[in-house]
């Protein structure tokens, strides 16, 4: 595909820089909600069918990320799916009890 401006580096390597710290922020903003869970031992406010979607569709990213060799995408949706599974197993786990 061509392009029809010509970006300088500078500019993709700040972009990128930026784009990856978005994707660590993004993994990094489950972690309250996993917190608050495992503090307060019970998950009835948490909306599962939302963590779930929130999930398949970093299952889904990871996927895509792979299939285009993205790999900065690809780690940082893996970051996401860890820590949106965290959230996940500690709401069901605190349903359970």
């Amino acid at each position: 595909m061509s392009s029809l401006i010509t970006i300088p580096p500078q500019t993709i390597l700040v972009t990128e820089f930026l784009f990856g710290l978005a994707l660590f922020v993004n993994a990094l903003l489950f972690i309250p909600q996993a917190w608050r869970i495992f503090r307060q031992k019970q998950s009835q406010e948490v909306s599962l069918v939302t963590f779930i979607g929130f999930w398949l569709i970093q299952l889904f990213t990871v996927f895509h990320a792979m299939i285009k060799h993205d790999s900065l995408l690809l780690w940082g949706y893996i970051c996401s799916l860890i820590t949106c599974g965290g959230v996940i197993v500690l709401a069901l786990y605190y349903r359970r009890k």
